[in-house]
């Protein structure tokens, strides 16, 4: 059997053949066992009963700006959009949810530890 190497490829454009055959995914074009798109992801998994989570300042790309990551969590999206919103309050502060990671405005790392650990998440980094 022939392997494929597939090429990188712009966002807006889909795979046009492939020898790999099999299912193509209908959202991006590509071979369902190598989709680029969010539909292969799962956001369903199980909220373990101790939550590792993982918090880290970022700046690189954002104009200077910095904000505080917390990672490492499980790829719930209820349980990550409900954290999210409530980080956000207590810290009176903005962020977005992006790749199952909580983005906050500022290093707010002190009080994330401190917000998390009232929460029973465990804080590493």
């Amino acid at each position: 059997m022939a392997t494929c190497i597939l090429p990188r490829v712009a966002a807006n454009s889909r795979l046009v053949y492939s020898s790999s055959g099999g299912p193509v995914c209908p959202k991006c074009g590509w071979p369902t066992d190598a989709c680029r798109c969010s539909t292969n992801t799962s956001f369903d998994e199980a909220v373990p009963a101790v939550v590792v989570a993982r918090l880290r300042i970022e700046s690189k790309g954002r104009g200077g700006k910095t904000v505080t990551v917390v990672d490492g969590l499980p790829r719930n999206a209820n349980f990550v959009a409900e954290l999210a919103r409530d980080l956000k309050k207590a810290c009176a502060t903005g962020g977005a949810v992006r790749d199952g990671a909580i983005e906050l405005q500022g290093d707010r790392r002190e009080q994330l530890r401190k917000i998390l650990a009232t929460r029973g998440v465990r804080v590493k980094g």
